[in-house]
């Protein structure tokens, strides 16, 4: 790898990476960080957050230390990584002494890129004194959010992280996906001591992905369905609960699905057994809890499902970005049902954080109640939820594709609040509906509740009907469970305009139907291309089992599909497809090639692969063929003389202007300027 003394981000970004564009926003930020300024970027998953401190490691001198929270993340990383012919390590508890050896021997020979660590390794002082010693000249770190002492993921050992860079007095870099407001102060008073760094907050769009959520009907079936017309495709199903994995793994494995369960009960060695299958495998089926979320740098999941209700809009977004995370289409589908709102409920208020906190979660429970409730486009939704607008519909959900069925809901809305009011604002949903619906019971007596002039009112609703309005009020944020008065709803300062006569509000009338799963799975390609994805998924299957390496490390999804509908023809043609850097191209090319054309691929000088799919591959072209011209001189009487593959290479990508510089290229002399130097100066004269 040629890293020159000022290395080009973009060009790295093509020979290592093989991408032949940054992805939005990826640019700035890594121009930021390679300018030594401290960095917090906030991306979306999927968005390509590691290429952003993977490529400032490759121009910057020295080590680049990456603090991650989960060993498997940081193997598959370091694996690929190599895999594009990166020098990469980590230092974590899975290691053999034998791979903490090679590390090791990396870092004093100073060979070492990237150093990924958990930060778990921060509690010791010799870590500190080895990244001293490693001339470390930046701090990376991932999943930042983690330092958030009240989010899902908090590690209390990446409060350390801010005590490293102190140490070192080096630039760091913080990204994470899942970072609201808050979270996002947190991160810069704990990792950067309260000094604002430069902020990147991009979009949490993935456009690829369809979103859609589905009231619980026989859920079991449900997901079955769901997976049955995703036959083939990698997909993760989250669960709430341990069991649930398992009794869902046994029902799909039944119906014929490579399928197998994950969760925090079971034994280390089982869970790996696990991660390694869902790496290498194409078209296994995970289902798990979330314990199986942050660990997965698998690109080419193309679908996720819930079949419980996630505890948060961020939990959610997190999860559903497991999938299609290399771009491509990619589909999810959410269950939803009384029971998992009384549990995610329950959850909160058993929970040990402060009246204010859970008041805060119960207000985020009810944002994705909103999401699943939504009367118009879901991405719309969720986006405006983390501060971004969309100003057009997806065209890329449920409900985009299916509109549901309105009506106004101002009247409905305003008597369960009067309701609530009437009451003292002591009593939850069931308690509320008894009334509306004229329902006599000895607890109704005994507290005059069937006195209330709201007594009855809502007898033209069903309780089903009335279920769903308030799950909807929920969702729009009216009202909130109290958790010192054990669920009450409490009005929130939204509803008063609708109390007044002041707003409207619209609610949906088909929650209350019973809904069938959507069964129809998106094509990755079209029908004629359809043959060929196939025949390389198989190619990469072999080379990938024959390497023991994940299928994705050869080729991930994406990249495959693309060759499948461009049919490249050639190495140049092969090197211009995403996701194909140099290394890939030597390891791989041929081989792919092969099965795109039928044919043998005719061997390239190496000199000449690594110019592949640039200008300068034409250039070394035009020059090897003027020089096979003149080999016996103009006349064809001289004596033979040729330049090798790799002065031609040397000149192809130095471009020399006069024929004193191009005698300076190591293989050049006299005799061959004399013989070449006037047809190599021209054409380079004409490529510029």
């Amino acid at each position: 790898m040629d890293l020159r003394a000022e290395p080009d981000p973009a060009q790295l970004l093509a020979q290592i990476f093989g991408f032949h564009a940054f992805r939005p926003g990826q640019e700035e930020i890594v121009r930021a960080v390679i300018a030594g300024r401290d960095t917090l970027a906030i991306m979306p998953t999927g968005g390509g957050k590691s290429i952003c401190y993977q490529l400032p490691a490759l121009c910057l001198p020295g080590l680049t230390v990456v603090i991650s929270p989960l060993i498997a993340l940081m193997r598959d990383q370091v694996r690929a990584l190599r895999e594009a012919g990166v020098e990469a390590g980590a230092l974590t508890s899975g290691n053999t002494e034998e791979e903490t050896e090679e590390v090791f021997a990396a870092i004093d020979e100073g060979r070492l890129k990237l150093l990924y660590m958990a930060p778990e390794r921060l509690a010791s002082g010799a870590a500190v004194a080895l990244l001293k010693r490693a001339r470390t000249q930046l701090i990376a770190v991932d999943e930042a959010h983690c330092v958030s002492q009240w989010g899902h993921d908090f590690r209390p050992d990446y409060l350390r992280i801010g005590e490293l860079k102190r140490a070192l007095g080096v630039p760091l870099a913080a990204f994470t996906a899942t970072a609201d407001e808050e979270t996002r102060a947190e991160i810069v008073t704990r990792l950067f001591e309260g000094r604002a760094p430069a902020t990147f907050l991009r979009g949490f769009d993935r456009p690829n992905i369809h979103l859609a959520f589905e009231p619980k009907d026989q859920p079991r079936q449900q997901i079955l369905r769901f997976a049955a017309a995703r036959r083939g495709q990698s997909g993760i199903v989250y669960c709430a609960s341990r069991a649930r994995t398992e009794s869902l793994a046994a029902a799909l494995s039944q119906a014929g699905h490579p399928a197998c369960f994950y969760h925090g009960g079971m034994e280390a060695e089982d869970r790996r057994t696990v991660e390694a299958r869902f790496q290498r495998e194409d078209g296994l089926i995970v289902t798990a809890t979330v314990a199986f979320g942050m660990g997965i740098d698998k690109p080419d999941i193309r679908w996720v499902a819930h079949a419980d209700l996630p505890k948060s809009i961020e939990s959610y977004y997190q999860e559903i970005g497991r999938a299609g995370r290399d771009a491509a289409p990619a589909e999810t589908m959410t269950l939803y049902g009384p029971d998992d709102i009384r549990f995610r409920r329950q959850q909160i208020d058993e929970g040990l954080a402060p009246p204010e906190r859970k008041a805060a979660d119960h207000g985020r429970l009810n944002a994705l109640l909103g999401l699943a409730e939504a009367t118009g486009c879901r991405r719309q939704k969720l986006l405006g939820y983390f501060g971004e607008e969309a100003h057009e519909p997806c065209g890329n959900c449920d409900l985009c594709e299916t509109p549901p069925e309105l009506f106004d809901g101002t009247e409905a809305v305003r008597k369960a609040l009067s309701a609530a009011l009437r009451t003292g604002e002591s009593y939850g949903a069931g308690h509320l509906i008894e009334i509306l619906l004229g329902q006599t019971n000895d607890r109704i007596a005994a507290r005059g509740h069937d006195k209330l002039p709201t007594f009855g009112v809502g007898r033209d609703l069903s309780r089903p009907q009335w279920q769903a309005v308030f799950r909807q009020m929920l969702g729009h944020d009216l009202v909130r469970p109290d958790v010192e008065r054990h669920g009450a709803l409490v009005m929130t300062e939204a509803a008063r305009p609708i109390l007044r006569g002041e707003e409207t509000i619209t609610l949906r009338r088909d929650l209350v139907r019973k809904a069938r799963a959507k069964t129809v799975a998106k094509a990755l390609v079209s029908e004629e291309d359809a043959p060929l994805l196939s025949a390389l998924k198989a190619k990469r299957r072999a080379l990938a089992e024959a390497a023991g390496l994940p299928a994705y490390m050869v080729f991930p999804d994406k990249t495959l599909i693309e060759m499948a509908e461009v049919r490249p023809a050639s190495m140049d043609q092969m090197a211009r497809i995403g996701g194909v850097g140099a290394k890939k191209l030597e390891s791989y090319g041929a081989a792919f090639l092969e099965v795109i054309t039928g044919a043998e691929t005719e061997a390239v000088h190496p000199a000449r692969r690594k110019l592949a799919g640039r200008d300068e591959g034409e250039l070394f072209d035009r020059l090897a063929a003027a020089q096979l011209e003149l080999a016996r001189g103009a006349d064809g009487h001289d004596r033979y003389l040729n330049c090798p593959n790799g002065t031609l290479s040397k000149i192809a990508e130095a471009k020399p202007r006069d024929l004193a510089a191009l005698m300076r290229i190591a293989g050049m002399g006299e005799q061959k300027a004399e013989r070449f130097g006037a047809a190599f100066l021209q054409i380079l004269a004409d490529y510029r």
